[in-house]
């Protein structure tokens, strides 16, 4: 079983069911008994190991090519966990555009435990070495975070050139895939040391599940992983690891569909005369091949044009629901300075160029016609609502 696709669908078994099950058994004991005193059997106490939750944690470490695989109760306690592996003093270099929960996670949580990280534009590979090397008073980074994709903003990182870097001064990579997942690109090959998921969204796939995934490429990061995993105890419940288990057999057909209808929404999008500007990889030229990617996943972003309120847009679509979150069948959209990433500084936010005006689209499986036909509705009634206001002005003006 060599092809990505079988991988998806099988994962590797256990072989601990003799029934003949197509699908694998959810074992939701506790606990295991001991044969005797003496003995050590495989599983013994639930939060140290499950099979459920040991054959998604072995299938997520097949599909993304690493030694082993972790399940966690949702994408930041993965993220968590993963940070929680350094020590205080310990600085990390971090892509200056991320998720606002591991924003948080940075620069409020771990924080107070001594850990520093330094924010970068990690496509600025000059800006990157400085930030990795130090200076006279700044230890050299322990290790590199960054998105596949940046969230919201959807820019590349190429993940071989940042390894080269980091590795260069003997930091580890670390990289949330959830954008892409493994159909489209695996961070390991390409150099990283450390993938993780919010395996919610794309993996899972349906909106039905909170889940989060690690991956380590050797055995020694992985025993430092899986001790913060058992003592931290964030495990992911075996209904829950099963269900994710289920997304990712139809992963292919679904990120294929919801690519497809990204691209196609994305060219509408940059021809609307009420968008200022779309993000979404490879619609502008960039080479997105040639930084490891096999596609460029379902997500997009655009500015909405001056005088155009983005909440207008958003109240009045149909189709598309006003929800955080993404990588799901049904297309979700939303406002990120108020929603996903409200946890950064206006400052911040408006540094890195997610501006007030900015909306966030995860595309789904729908018919792409009816996609496009919620956006321009709703558009219109932004346009509506605009003028309105603009004639509202006009006769406080006159009246003055």
């Amino acid at each position: 079983m060599t092809q990505l696709n079988t991988k998806l669908v099988h994962g590797l078994p256990l072989g601990t069911d003799t029934t003949g099950a197509v699908n694998p058994p959810i074992y939701n004991s506790s606990t295991y008994a001991f044969e005797t005193v003496e003995s050590m059997p495989r599983w013994d106490y639930a939060r140290s190991g499950n099979p459920t939750r040991e054959f998604l944690e072995r299938q997520i470490a097949q599909l993304e090519h690493g030694t082993r695989g972790f399940a966690f109760a949702s994408g930041l306690a993965a993220i968590h966990a993963v940070l929680s592996i350094f020590t205080p003093n310990d600085r990390i270099v971090v892509g200056a555009n991320i998720y606002g929960g591991t924003y948080s996670l940075f620069n409020e949580h771990f924080r107070r435990w001594g850990l520093l990280s330094t924010p970068v534009d990690t496509q600025d590979e000059s800006a990157l070495e400085q930030a990795v090397r130090g200076d006279d008073l700044t230890p050299p980074a322990r290790a590199v975070y960054v998105e596949t994709l940046t969230n919201p903003l959807l820019q590349v990182n190429d993940i071989a050139a940042i390894a080269r870097i980091a590795h260069r001064y003997g930091a580890i990579v670390i990289v949330d895939n959830t954008f892409v997942t493994p159909y489209l690109q695996q961070p390991l090959d390409l150099g990283a040391d450390i993938v993780l998921h919010s395996a919610t969204k794309y993996l899972a796939g349906h909106s039905d599940v909170i889940a989060g995934l690690a991956v380590v490429r050797d055995d020694a990061l992985g025993e430092r992983v899986y001790y913060a995993q058992n003592r931290l105890g964030g495990v992911l419940a075996p209904a829950e690891c099963d269900a994710v288990r289920r997304g990712i057999q139809t992963l292919a057909l679904r990120l294929e569909r919801q690519q497809e209808n990204a691209l196609a929404v994305a060219q509408h999008l940059l021809a609307h005369p009420y968008v200022r500007d779309v993000h979404y990889p490879g619609i502008h030229g960039e080479p997105v091949a040639a930084k490891g990617l096999r596609g460029c996943g379902g997500v997009l972003s655009f500015e909405v044009a001056p005088g155009i309120d983005p909440a207008d847009v958003l109240d009045h679509l149909r189709v598309f629901r006003l929800a955080v979150s993404l990588g799901a069948v049904e297309s979700l959209a939303e406002l990120p300075a108020r929603m996903t990433h409200f946890e950064l500084p206006r400052s911040e936010r408006l540094k890195v160029g997610i501006t007030d005006e900015l909306i966030r689209l995860s595309i789904g499986i729908e018919d792409v016609r009816d996609l496009i036909n919620d956006l321009d509705q709703a558009f219109d009634v932004a346009q509506e609502h605009a003028r309105r206001r603009s004639t509202d002005d006009l006769y406080a003006v006159l009246a003055i």
